[in-house]
């Protein structure tokens, strides 16, 4: 008889493997998961780049050598960007001046192929203790956001999907006003509860999160808009 799965929680560190070989893939998906990860898998780099579009990942497992688009030159690209998050590279060459090449770049750690795990988990675990909390933006306040299909206008409260309103709660208008004015940045469970200082009040926001994320999230288990921050609170994705 098979186990039953438990997913992670969806606080839990959100992890991107970027690795062309399915198998090392699955692989490193199904041991991170157990440890109780959140993972999501890439190809290539350029389907790397899509998934990080609208899903905010804590860490990146990256390999060095992939067709078209390397490694190297995949997280090249999103220093120049200003991407700050940790990245553990992952090669089978194990040459010191590759090493160093990769370091350069802005690699926090690299891991030579084949690798033990458990040695994965351990260095994948340092970087992410190293890694600084991202500082909010402070942005203008427009009169409506956007995300995805969905519209918030703060002048109304009101929510709507190609001009169709959605009907929400009060509460839920106050969280989405929140999280909008942020401009895409965290809010805190604290702040969201009202500043109350923690315990079945902070509680309440995330009973309030999951009944709003089923009225906008296409799978709300995974959702797009409405993300958790580890250790901190939640986040609205909202369009550029």
């Amino acid at each position: 008889m098979t186990s039953p799965r438990t997913d992670p929680p969806d606080d839990a560190p959100h992890i991107l493997v970027v690795d062309d070989d399915r198998r090392l893939r699955e692989l490193l998906s199904r041991f991170l998961r157990e440890r109780g990860y959140r993972v999501t898998t890439a190809a290539s780099a350029p389907d790397a780049r899509a998934k990080s579009r609208n899903v905010v990942f804590d860490a990146i497992v990256l390999d060095v050598m992939m067709p078209g688009e390397s490694g190297v030159e995949f997280l090249r690209g999103r220093r120049a960007e200003g991407c700050a998050l940790p990245v553990l590279m992952l090669t089978a060459q194990a040459e010191p001046e590759d090493r160093i090449k990769g370091l350069e770049t802005g690699a926090d750690d690299y891991l030579t192929k084949p690798f033990d795990p458990r040695e994965l988990i351990l260095r994948l675990g340092n970087i992410l203790k190293r890694a600084p909390q991202a500082e909010a933006e402070t942005k203008p306040l427009p009169a409506t956001i956007r995300f995805g299909p969905f519209t918030f206008r703060f002048d109304r409260g009101e929510l709507a999907r190609g001009g169709e309103v959605i009907r929400i709660t009060d509460r839920e208008r106050e969280i989405l006003a929140l999280l909008g004015q942020r401009g895409g940045g965290e809010v805190s469970r604290e702040e969201l509860s009202g500043g109350a200082g923690g315990g079945p009040n902070e509680r309440a926001v995330d009973v309030q999160m999951n009944r709003l994320r089923r009225k906008i999230e296409l799978d709300p288990a995974n959702p797009a808009f409405l993300q958790t921050v580890r250790g901190v609170g939640y986040r609205l994705v909202i369009d550029a």
